[in-house]
């Protein structure tokens, strides 16, 4: 059949694209436009065989084989086929373990029934030789195409690349024009992300009186207070302060027996807005603990088409992950008073909607691998997504910082 398959290794074009521009190949440094990406490669295709594409099969790894949220999207995209072998995490790093079977299963299957005349492997691993000879022998074309190594040398098998029939190599200028480096890493090609004043203001926040500043923190470290001494004597040092404290950090640093310079009901915290550090009484008042979750407000039927929305519409940003939910949640409670009474609680999000936001924000890929924990600044942009949302539908107009 005069047509072309393309047949991609996710964890090779991704890994070391992450390499070429981030200097490292872990898959979290670097964000992906997945419908570029595919279109790109069709195109690709097309102009190399000088053949119609059939069909773009992705092979990726995936915990329990569960897919994840760019599979949901991969999946539902014209002519792609998602085959998933599992992820497994050893020694505190992932690792594939079937997607190379399934491609040379593939391979070898396509090109025994003949299904087309060239077929694209976009993979480095030298396991796939014996399919490519196999494909070769059935008379197909088979077209090797490597990613840009890092550092200027080849990032596949020799045999592999000796073996094939054709070869191209998707340079950096092909590369960033659908994936990109996050934050400032070396090697950026693509333009950064626009600037958040919401969220900047977030962060720049000055610490609350109850935090050290950095020389006393510095001296409490050399000087811990008499009172904190261990059993022999000897002092211990109090727990620094982090970036955010938390009430334990705050009761660290004071030292057993220290009166604490503020009641306990008035714990400074740092929340998820432009105010910055509030005062946080301990327990939630009631009419807080009694906000209806979105999933209690969702039918069956909303579920489902809030799913399909997931998988074709939301891109997984952070903030517009917070929107995406704020917008749910507003339109379902319908209940103009409830609404006004969670903007009054402004800057917090009840308990129980706030968790349901972070998983719900978790199922984008926004989990870091080392901790399964949301990143501190992506939790940020969440929750400033949640408050920009829920401002809109009630026409309220907060004062940034300083004014």
């Amino acid at each position: 059949m005069d047509r072309c398959i393309v047949l991609v290794d996710a964890g090779y074009l991704l890994g070391a694209a992450a390499s070429l521009l981030a200097g490292e190949p872990s898959r979290s440094r670097i964000t992906v436009d997945h419908t570029a990406l595919i279109q790109g490669l069709r195109d690709r295709a097309e102009s190399d065989t000088s053949r119609p594409l059939l069909r773009i099969y992705w092979f990726d790894g995936a915990p329990d084989r569960v897919p994840q949220p760019e599979h949901r999207r991969l999946r539902v995209m014209p002519r792609v086929t998602v085959r998933l072998g599992a992820l497994t995490r050893s020694d505190g790093r992932w690792a594939q373990k079937g997607v190379d079977a399934a491609m040379h299963a593939e391979l070898t299957e396509l090109a025994r029934n003949r299904a087309c005349s060239d077929i694209v492997l976009v993979t480095g691993d030298g396991d796939l030789l014996p399919g490519m000879m196999a494909a070769k022998e059935h008379g197909v074309a088979v077209h090797l195409w490597a990613v840009q190594a890092a550092d200027g040398d080849y990032n596949q098998s020799e045999d592999l690349v000796a073996e094939a029939d054709e070869r191209r190599v998707l340079d950096r200028a092909w590369i960033t024009k659908a994936v990109r480096a996050k934050e400032d890493h070396s090697g950026v090609c693509a333009p950064a992300p626009a600037a958040r004043p919401e969220i900047a203001a977030i962060l720049s926040a000055p610490l609350p009186e109850s935090a050290p500043a950095p020389e006393e923190e510095s001296a409490a470290q050399e000087s811990p207070h008499p009172a904190a001494a261990g059993p022999n004597g000897t002092g211990e040092r109090a727990p620094a302060a982090k970036g955010v404290p938390t009430p334990k950090d705050l009761a660290a640093l004071r030292g057993p027996g220290v009166p604490h310079p503020h009641p306990p009901q008035s714990a400074t915290l740092r929340w998820s807005s432009d105010k910055g550090w509030i005062d946080r009484p301990v327990a939630e008042p009631p009419e807080a603990a009694s906000m209806p979750t979105l999933a209690q407000m969702t039918t069956a039927e909303q579920r489902w088409a809030d799913r399909e929305e997931d998988i074709t519409t939301v891109g997984g940003d952070p903030f517009e992950v917070g929107q995406v939910f704020a917008r749910r949640w507003v339109e379902r409670l319908g209940d103009q008073a409830g609404i006004q009474k969670l903007s009054g609680m402004y800057p917090r999000i009840p308990h129980r909607v706030d968790g349901e936001l972070l998983r719900y924000a978790a199922r984008f890929g926004l989990l870091a691998h080392k901790d399964d924990q949301i990143d501190e600044r992506d939790r940020y942009a969440i929750r400033a997504g949640f408050w920009r949302e829920l401002d809109v539908r009630t026409g309220t107009d907060r004062a940034p910082v300083g004014d």
